[in-house]
């Protein structure tokens, strides 16, 4: 979790801040996330998202996100906790609409009570829309498909999140 800090303060303020002057310099989101692990006969896990990202252009950014997931299948704790990074595509306009899209790749553990845990290669893709409040302020509903790779297989999810973002 140290490395991870690291890396998103880097993201936020050690990189070049080539943009344009109506483009943050970064964002920090905090969503609700649903996440269907396993897209037939999977489980259900609920939990929370973290995203910060940096951006290089107007259109491009590098994004630093953490989920973590818990679900309760046949009275069985199973957790789940992802960290990924990646580019994240903008189409900024005059609005206060900003649509994205991102790819991201990482990593995951996986932990169920009584079976042990797991770690596993993880990629993502996806995208959202940034609807502005303020001009600081938005809401973000995001929609991903998530593909954890552990011991050879390949755990299909998809994930649907809806949260605020802090633009700076």
């Amino acid at each position: 979790m140290r490395y991870l800090s690291a890396l998103a303060i880097l993201l936020l303020f050690c990189l070049p801040k080539a943009r344009a002057q109506d483009t943050p310099a970064g964002d920090l989101g905090v969503s609700y996330s649903f996440l269907r692990q396993g897209i037939t006969d999977g489980v259900n896990s609920n939990g929370g998202t973290v995203a910060a990202a940096a951006n290089l252009k107007s259109w491009v950014g590098l994004v630093a996100e953490v989920g973590v997931y818990h679900a309760n299948p046949s009275g069985v704790s199973f957790n789940t906790v992802t960290y990924l990074f990646g580019p994240r595509f903008s189409y900024r306009s005059h609005s206060r609409v900003t649509p994205f899209a991102q790819v991201l790749a990482g990593g995951a553990h996986l932990s169920a009570s009584g079976n042990g845990s797991a770690n596993g290669f993880t990629y993502s893709a996806g995208g959202g829309v940034d609807f502005g409040i303020t001009r600081r302020l938005a809401f973000r509903p995001q929609f991903d498909y998530i593909g954890i790779r552990s011991g050879g297989n390949t755990l299909n999810s998809l994930r649907a999140s809806a949260g605020i973002v802090l633009s700076f």
